[in-house]
């Protein structure tokens, strides 16, 4: 019982921020949704649903891909609509973190689901055995966790948490539906308050908050301590408080120090005084334009005093020389030897979140892979703690630790539990640790992650190896898994295209032709492409040596028009950004497998020029295709604005509205399948007796159009 096409239909219990925005996640895969919640006092019973969904629109980072979808999702209300339910596959209930409320709801929900219906609650960390207690024993089979993150749209982690009474099979269709249908990173959490993701996550800032007034920071120094510097976002720690929004970090550390009651860590979970005062001033962050920070984040709060003052501090060379260390080793020796505050308070917070990790994989996590990745795609960590740990020495950070637990520098005496000394590492080719079995635990064995050629990986793991190479130059590589289709993928940073690349796409497809059925043109890594390599050509126009710019147009023109009438089938996968000459070769290329974030425009008017490598050509081709015959005009106005406004897409959805993709062109929302179903589209165009177009005159609109545009 895998299959995601079994569940065709979903209900959402509460339209509050969070459970509309899972709605329209689900509109967006065009799963039909019924969103639920309690009728309106006044007016339309259905007001509260309708005025959820209509706020979803206004929404930044928007939770549509496209507005259309909200057709998708229809309001409902506990009075009138439960019979609805009966058509659901799948109910998930998103209402306030209150046991009482959502073992009423259950109460009332339960008798409108048919026998195969699964029952999920989107807490963010009630146990999982208190909220089954309230779930009738015939239903009990059914119910489970799935905790999305926020915003769900874009967090890649969903945790699935079991109850005692869960059926596995049930586990594995919802992971199934999660990471195909939805695109989402699953980590299977024990039933234990806060899961995995935000038990480790709200730790590390339990820890940063403490060290700050224990090493006497700032807190805008902190989050110049704690962003990209050490591989996490440019929120770091308290910009990421102040979008999360203050009385949900305090409401989650009270629930933490709360429900944590043998957690020997539990002390640090209360909130500071600093964050209790802003609360009770309403300074609750970005949702109210001040928190940590005010003024448009040019000043930050001064715990000591109350008062704001001008943020902006840095950290010190001689730190950020540290960590500028590329060996992992050497910088945390370096960073613990130093006795710089700045230096001594970063192996602080890396130390005290390793030693809450270990103690905690046993209760919380099936193993050390999936703590990692939870952290990575809930709390957007480049490196899980485990990986960091084992990057820079496990046997030494361990004996570190230890020697400052018995010097009583860690948050507490709590040893490290036996089994760090045991191994040398927890991530291996073989598998990640399981400190509950003792053993390494190989990858999830289910179907669905066959469609992952390329899945993502943690550190220790056995390397990709991208097959057997066909061709090289500087740009490109082409390349093949001993199938009869060839992968193509470009060298260059952020895959811009160059002469190399040019020269190297003309080379492939001339192989390819000879060697393969077909072709993919796949990256490694996001993004597919941020353009044409502009920074040979500054010189060039400066000089006014045009010739020049002639023959690299023409160069450009030719690798694009050899895309678009090769004589195998030709499939693009991307996903990230698609701009300019990224853009222009998918235009050419059969078809495109994109991923739902994929951002794509010709944005050269931005820089002053236009589109020189046959997108153009592709829009008016389109446009010719689309009149039929009749006045170009209609068709071609909305593609000259695109081009002219340097539209990028929101979502490769939107780049089907705006026309830079086809309505052939297919959407997944997994990136990791890109490559499986553009291997699949390539198939399926050769084996039905593929030839490529042949070139044709393009009527255009001329000086009229001009004028008319």
């Amino acid at each position: 019982m895998n299959n995601a096409a079994a569940i065709r239909r979903v209900a959402v219990l509460g339209a509050g921020v969070m459970g509309a925005q899972i709605a329209a996640h689900l509109a967006n895969a065009e799963v039909p949704v019924v969103l639920f919640d309690l009728p309106a006092k006044d007016g339309d019973p259905n007001g509260i649903v309708t005025k959820a969904i209509a706020s979803l629109a206004k929404m930044s980072p928007a939770p549509f891909a496209v507005k259309e979808r909200a057709a998708l999702i229809q309001p409902a209300n506990y009075d009138q609509h439960l019979e609805a339910l009966r058509n659901c596959d799948l109910l998930i209930e998103a209402i306030a973190e209150r046991p009482d409320w959502k073992a009423d709801l259950y109460k009332r929900v339960t008798p409108y689901l048919n026998d195969r219906a699964i029952l999920a609650t989107n807490t963010s960390g009630l146990r999982l055995s208190q909220l089954a207690e309230s779930v009738p024993e015939n239903v009990r089979s059914r119910f489970c966790g799935i905790h999305f993150f926020n915003p769900p749209r874009y967090m890649a982690l969903v945790e699935v948490i079991p109850c005692q009474t869960t059926d596995p099979a049930i586990l594995d269709l919802l992971e199934t539906f999660l990471v195909s249908t939805l695109g989402k990173g699953v980590v299977r959490a024990k039933d234990t308050p806060n899961f995995v993701a935000n038990r480790i996550g709200v730790f590390s800032m339990a820890a940063t908050i403490h060290h700050t007034q224990a090493f006497g920071l700032s807190l805008d120094l902190v989050d110049a301590l704690t962003g990209p510097a050490i591989g996490r976002p440019k929120s770091a720690t308290y910009r990421t408080a102040d979008v999360v929004g203050l009385d949900t970090m305090g409401h989650v550390f009270k629930g933490s120090a709360l429900t944590l009651q043998d957690d020997p860590w539990r002390q640090y979970f209360n909130p500071p005084a600093w964050l209790t005062m802003l609360i009770e001033k309403g300074a609750l962050g970005q949702k109210t334009k001040i928190g940590i920070y005010a003024n448009k984040g040019k000043q930050v709060l001064d715990p000591a005093t109350g008062e704001y003052r001008d943020a902006g501090a840095k950290p010190d060379d001689a730190v950020q020389a540290i960590l500028k260390i590329k060996n992992p080793a050497e910088k945390f020796a370096a960073l613990r030897a130093s006795d710089h505050h700045q230096a001594q308070f970063l192996w602080a917070i890396h130390r005290d979140a390793f030693h809450y990790a270990a103690t905690l994989l046993a209760d919380i996590a099936d193993n050390a892979r999936d703590v990692d990745f939870a952290i990575r795609w809930g709390f957007g960590w480049g490196m899980g703690p485990f990986e960091i740990w084992q990057a820079a020495g496990w046997k030494q950070v361990a004996a570190w630790i230890e020697e400052d637990i018995a010097a009583g520098k860690a948050m507490t005496r709590t040893p490290l539990p036996p089994w760090v000394r045991q191994v040398d590492g927890v991530h291996r080719p073989e598998g990640s640790y399981s400190a509950a079995e003792d053993a390494y635990k190989p990858r999830s064995a289910l179907p669905v992650y066959q469609r992952q050629l390329y899945p993502e990986q943690v550190l220790g793991e056995a390397p990709h190896r991208y097959g057997r190479t066909v061709f090289e130059n500087t740009g490109v590589r082409l390349w093949t898994t001993g199938d009869d289709i060839g992968v193509l993928n470009f060298k260059s940073k952020l895959h811009v295209i160059g002469d190399d690349v040019l020269d190297g796409v003309l080379e492939a497809l001339n192989i390819a032709e000879q060697q393969f059925s077909g072709l993919v043109l796949w990256q490694t890594a996001a993004p597919f492409s941020a353009g044409a390599n502009l920074a040979p050509v500054v010189p060039v126009l400066m000089a006014g040596d045009f010739a020049v710019i002639d023959r690299i147009v023409a160069q450009f023109q030719q690798a694009t028009a050899a895309l678009r009438y090769s004589a195998i089938p030709v499939v693009a996968a991307a996903q990230g950004l698609a701009l300019g000459g990224g853009c222009e070769f998918l235009m050419h290329c059969d078809r495109v497998v994109a991923a739902l974030e994929s951002y794509i425009g010709l944005v050269e008017v931005g820089v002053g020029l236009i589109p020189a490598g046959g997108g153009c050509k592709e829009f008016a081709l389109r446009a010719m295709n689309e009149a039929k015959g009749g006045d170009l005009l209609p068709f071609l106005r909305p593609y000259f604005e695109a081009m002219a406004m340097a539209k990028v897409s929101r979502s490769a959805e939107e780049a089907q509205h705006i026309g830079y993709l086809k309505a052939s062109d297919v959407i997944v929302f997994n990136p990791n399948e890109l490559l499986y179903v553009a291997k699949a589209q390539v198939r399926a165009l050769a084996e039905t007796g593929y030839r490529p177009p042949q070139p044709r005159q393009i009527r255009v609109a001329g000086r009229t159009g001009i004028a008319a545009c």
